[in-house]
């Protein structure tokens, strides 16, 4: 199972650490063992580290509506977001 690394900037740092949205987006596609971090240097900037039992349904999730309203409830900008795979 590979581990994912996500980083992006958001509107709000509170809003988001605070926001349920990951679990319940992510848990039915079978990502596990989410962790959020905050980039001391950047308040805005997070990002996140999750296991992932099939990459190939997280891409094809990432490009839903679904997705896109998880990320607008959250307050993340969309156009800087970067995955990263464990290698």
């Amino acid at each position: 199972m590979p581990t994912i690394m996500a980083y992006h900037k958001v509107k709000n740092t509170k809003h988001w650490l605070a926001s349920p949205m990951r679990k319940q987006v992510f848990e039915p596609i079978g990502v596990t063992n989410i962790r959020t971090f905050i980039d001391p240097q950047t308040s805005n900037r997070v990002g996140l580290v999750m296991d992932v039992a099939d990459m190939e349904k997280l891409m094809a999730f990432m490009q839903t509506k679904a997705a896109a309203d998880a990320m607008a409830h959250d307050g993340v900008l969309p156009e800087t977001l970067v995955l990263l795979v464990q290698s």
